[in-house]
C-alpha cells in the first residue's frame, strides 16, 4: 500500500471562485488540526461520531419524536461498532464496507472541511455526505461495473445531483491510484458547495440537490457523514471550520453577481 508522506492544505480568501490559495500552516502530526480548524477525529477512537442509517432522509429524522430518535440512534450506534473501527497504530478510521454510515455527533450549517481518504482495494465505492445528504462521490475510476454511472470521469463531484446540475460531474479528473491517499477540501454555504480534490477544483459553487426530495432544498444544518458502500475505506486528518454569517453572505453575494 503506497502512502503519501504528508498532506498539504490550502485556503481560499473569499469563497465562490477558484483563486490561488494561500497555504495554511502545515502540521506533520496526523489528525492535528491546523490553525482555525477543529479535528473531528482524535486518532484513537470514535468519540464525536455516531452511526447513521444510510440513505435515511434528514427531513424524516427531524420529524421524529425524541424518544423514537433516541431508540433508533442506539440501534445505529450498535451497528456502527460492528463495522467501524480505528487503526490506532496508523491513526485511521476504518470502514469494512458494511452497515451504517459514520456521522458527526453534532450538526453543521456552513462549514469548510478537510478529509483524507484511502480506497484499499479496487472497485471500491464511498463518499462524504454533507448535512446528511449525498454526496461528494468516491469511487474507483477503473471499476468496469461503474462505467455506466460515470466513474471514469472521476471522484470529487456531487454525483447524486440532478442530471442538469453541473455539480454532478467533476470539472477535472483528480483521483490518485487505488492504494494512495487522496484529500478533499470541501466548503458548503447555504445550498452551494465547492470541492477541491487533491488541490484541483472539481465543484465550483454548485447547488447540492436534495436526493430524498428533489422538490425542496437541503436542510440548513446536519451531520457530516463518511459513507460505507461495500468496500474497505480509510479516513484520517478530518478537520472542520464553521463559517460565520458575514463570510457566508459574502460568498453567496459573489455567486449572485
Amino acid at each position: 500500500m503506497k502512502r503519501m508522506a504528508s498532506v498539504r492544505f490550502g485556503f481560499v480568501v473569499a469563497l465562490g471562485f477558484a483563486a490561488p490559495r494561500m497555504a495554511l500552516p502545515q502540521t506533520k502530526a496526523l489528525n492535528k488540526a491546523p490553525a482555525g480548524f477543529t479535528a473531528l477525529f482524535n486518532g484513537s477512537d470514535l468519540t464525536g461520531w455516531r452511526g447513521i442509517k444510510g440513505d435515511y432522509s434528514p427531513h424524516i429524522q427531524a420529524s421524529l419524536a425524541k424518544e423514537d430518535l433516541a431508540n433508533m440512534q442506539a440501534q445505529w450506534n450498535a451497528d456502527r461498532d460492528l463495522h467501524w473501527s480505528v487503526d490506532k497504530a496508523k491513526g485511521e478510521i476504518v470502514s469494512d464496507g458494511k452497515g451504517v454510515f459514520l456521522g458527526t455527533a453534532r450538526d453543521y450549517g456552513d462549514f469548510e472541511l478537510y478529509v483524507d481518504w484511502l480506497m484499499v482495494n479496487h472497485n471500491g465505492d464511498s463518499g462524504i455526505y454533507l448535512r446528511g445528504y449525498p454526496q461528494v462521490q468516491i469511487w474507483d475510476v477503473d471499476n468496469p461495473n461503474e462505467v455506466k454511472n460515470g466513474a471514469p470521469r472521476g471522484s470529487g463531484a456531487l454525483w447524486n445531483d440532478n442530471p442538469d446540475n453541473p455539480g454532478k460531474w467533476p470539472l477535472v479528473k483528480a483521483d490518485n491510484p487505488v492504494g494512495e491517499w487522496n484529500t478533499f477540501h470541501i466548503k458548503m454555504v447555504g445550498t452551494r458547495v465547492w470541492v477541491w480534490f487533491n488541490d484541483k477544483l472539481t465543484v465550483d459553487g454548485a447547488v447540492l440537490d436534495n436526493y430524498f426530495n428533489r422538490q425542496i432544498p437541503v436542510l440548513p444544518a446536519g451531520p457530516i457523514e463518511l459513507q460505507t458502500h461495500g468496500s474497505e475505506i480509510r479516513f484520517r486528518n478530518i478537520y472542520v471550520r464553521e463559517i460565520g454569517v458575514d463570510e457566508a453572505k459574502a460568498a453567496l453575494a459573489k455567486i449572485a453577481q
